[in-house]
Formats: structure tokens, sequence, C-alpha cells
């Protein structure tokens, strides 16, 4: 069981969106996002990253703007984007996008996870 200051602790954690690629080499850039998202559940965060679920049920190739819809529905529950790597998809900009709309904390990181400048 977790203590009750640990609990407590877990209440304080931000929702931290994961903006990383997706389509091209979904292997590999599924994997890329599972290292992503445990980075930023290390970093004492909640991670999301809609591209480790919605392809679970969703077609990439006949339901992307659905899917994209709901990942944007999701960005907006969260406090900050952390975008990864050093390509940024057509899907990312959008994401990217409505997060500077939003006036959201958005921080870029490597592939190696190492923070970088803006972009």
């Amino acid at each position: 069981p977790i203590k009750s200051s640990a609990a407590s602790d877990v209440y304080k954690r931000q929702l931290v969106y994961i903006c990383s690629p997706y389509s091209g080499d979904i292997e590999c850039n599924t994997e890329k996002a599972r290292r992503y998202s445990r980075f930023a559940a290390d970093a004492d965060t909640i991670p999301i990253a809609p591209h480790l679920l919605f392809p679970q049920f969703l077609s990439e190739e006949t339901e992307r703007e659905l899917a994209i819809f709901m990942d944007l529905v999701l960005l907006g529950k969260c406090e900050q984007l952390w975008v990864f790597g050093g390509e940024v998809s057509d899907g990312m900009r959008r994401e990217i996008g409505r997060a500077k709309q939003k006036n959201m904390t958005i921080r870029y990181f490597t592939e190696d996870m190492e923070e970088t400048e803006c972009r």
C-alpha cells in the first residue's frame, strides 16, 4: 500500500502531454514514446501519451482526424506539453500549436531526453 504522504504527493503531480512522432516507423516510435512516458513519470508527472492508447482501437489510415481530435481534447486537460526528438510531424505541429494557443508550458527534449532550448 502507498503511504499517506506518498499518496498525497501523487495528487500534486501535473498532467504532462507526451508529444513525439508516431507515423513512419511505428514500432520504433511506439517504443520511444514508452521511454519518454517513463522519463516523465520518473520526473514526478503523470504522462499522457495518446499515441500509445488510440492506435489500440483506431485506424491510423482511416481515423486519423478522429484520433487527432481526441489527442487535442486530452491535451486540453494537461498542464504541460513535452516535445521529444528532432523531427516534428504534422500531428505534433498541431499539438504544439494548440498548446501555444492555450499558453501552456512547452518543454523540448532530445531523443535522449536531454532538455533543449525552445524551437
